[in-house]
């Protein structure tokens, strides 16, 4: 049986981080354009992380709603694969975006991170979809 208070409990942490850290890139990030620390592309990164992390944290919350509708496993795997997609999506980016500031450039190897969190996300959205046409009982 899934344990959806979990899951409740992990998209508030993820919604409360993606706007923390989408005020972080509006803010101070911008603020450090000027000096050179970090690039417009960098900060447009950063925020497209920021924006995948919600879109995907509130896809989530979507599944958590869904679950006694659709009673379907196919749920379960859409929501890992969303959770999955935003630690290596948007988390590979938050670090490849901000690695100037902290003279960290040997974080350069996240690079095919980022798209492989991409794919995740893709396959969450084809479980969401599955999940419609797949119903199950539950036990």
């Amino acid at each position: 049986m899934i344990n959806w208070n979990k899951h409740l409990l992990i998209i508030g942490l993820l919604g409360a981080l993606a706007v923390s850290l989408g005020a972080l890139g509006a803010h101070w990030l911008k603020n450090q354009l000027p000096g050179g620390l970090i690039t417009v592309d960098q900060l447009n990164g950063f925020d497209t992380a920021v924006k995948y992390q919600m879109y995907h944290t509130l896809a989530m919350l979507l599944v958590v709603i869904l679950k006694d509708k659709l009673q379907s496993k196919f749920l379960s795997w859409a929501y890992n694969c969303f959770l999955i997609g935003i630690i290596m999506f948007s988390g590979s980016l938050y670090f490849l975006c901000t690695r100037n500031l902290y003279n960290a450039d040997f974080l350069k190897f996240l690079g095919p991170v980022t798209p492989l969190g991409g794919l995740f996300f893709v396959a969450g959205w084809i479980f969401l979809g599955i999940s419609a046409m797949k119903k199950e009982t539950r036990n």
